[in-house]
């Protein structure tokens, strides 16, 4: 890569610790952070990025009161209720983000941990905030006919199949080639994803901050 035009092994780096959620995130230096002879999973647990997580033996109770924004892109969860997760780990570390695509993330970036449950909102309720189903028996649909959240191409989960399916062969998303699929298909398709919906989200959130600068400005 040292051969690419400077700029070109910037914006390269940038896509893809971006898509890692790492771009602005760079760890906190302690005094002794650089601790030789520390083995790397000891290293995480106390300088690690995401070191801070929350134990919680009941993730589910007030789950929105407790965790109100996603800590990946600072979203309330609660008005993207329709895609929101909610991470259990097996230490009782809990985390709870906005979408699949910042769930992505936080798997990513929490590889000493193993998920102990995870839920994500169903869609297909009538309900104002949507309730929480576990993902693993859940119907995502992909459409790239609309977009998501986090993302250009929608990944809504159902708890009902035939929600799912009705969602799916809409004339619009049918066309597009949406398809249902589990848990683990929806979070490869936000992974294969994650570095275009990087790029747009970085287009976007800068034009946002741009205009917000501006009308302070005036």
């Amino acid at each position: 890569m040292n051969d690419l035009p400077f700029n070109r092994r910037l914006w390269i780096t940038g896509t893809a610790l971006g898509a890692l959620g790492l771009s602005g995130c760079a760890t906190t230096q302690q005094p002794d952070a650089a601790a030789p002879g520390l083995a790397p999973t000891d290293w995480t647990d106390q300088f690690g990025l995401v070191n801070t997580l929350r134990k919680d033996t009941a993730p589910l109770d007030n789950e929105l009161a407790k965790y109100p924004r996603c800590r990946y892109c600072g979203m309330e969860r609660a008005k993207f209720s329709h895609t929101r997760h909610l991470l259990v780990y097996a230490d009782d570390s809990v985390e709870g983000t906005c979408s699949i695509h910042c769930a992505a993330i936080s798997l990513s970036l929490n590889m000493d941990r193993g998920p102990k449950a995870i839920y994500c909102g169903d869609a297909g309720s009538p309900e104002k905030i949507k309730p929480l189903v576990l993902a693993d028996r859940a119907h995502y649909v992909l459409d790239p006919s609309k977009p998501g959240t986090m993302t250009k191409a929608s990944k809504w989960a159902y708890a009902d199949r035939a929600a799912a399916d009705k969602a799916a062969s809409g004339e619009a998303a049918a066309k597009a080639g949406a398809k249902v699929v589990g848990f683990d298909d929806a979070l490869t398709s936000a992974y294969l994803g994650m570095a275009a919906d990087t790029v747009m989200l970085r287009q976007r959130r800068g034009e946002m901050r741009r205009k917000m600068t501006a009308q302070k400005a005036g």
